[in-house]
């Protein structure tokens, strides 16, 4: 159902940086890319993600209760993503391990800009 979500960026440098090693790690790369704005994911893929500077040129905000889930292949690839994320100028939200009863595995992070994302594995 979802062909894309976009995050705002206050510093798409930064926040190329930042996505590049993410999007490395699930094997993919930058798909478009123009003076504000570069996206990630393979055409007639999943779902990918961009970084925006707001079109309307007010600064970027993060959106309270807002967050892009990254589906990895498994446990290890989740454990890599968080790990990545932190050494890329992300933060901590809740290192990877399981979440409930339902075989759902997840660790939880934030961008440069602040902006939440998760990376999960169901049933693994």
């Amino acid at each position: 159902m979802i062909g894309y979500v976009t995050v705002g960026t206050n510093d798409l440098a930064r926040a190329a940086r930042f996505y590049d090693a993410i999007a490395a790690e699930m094997g993919t790369g930058r798909m478009m890319e123009f003076d504000s704005f570069i996206a990630w994911g393979t055409p007639g893929g999943a779902a990918g993600i961009a970084a925006t500077k707001p079109y309307d040129g007010n600064p970027a905000t993060i959106g309270n209760g807002v967050m892009v889930g990254l589906e990895a292949r498994d446990k290890d690839q989740v454990d890599r993503l968080y790990a990545i994320a932190l050494a890329n100028g992300g933060s901590d939200e809740g290192a990877p391990g399981p979440r409930g009863d339902g075989g759902f595995y997840a660790g939880y992070f934030r961008d440069p800009d602040g902006n939440k994302l998760n990376a999960f594995v169901m049933g693994g």
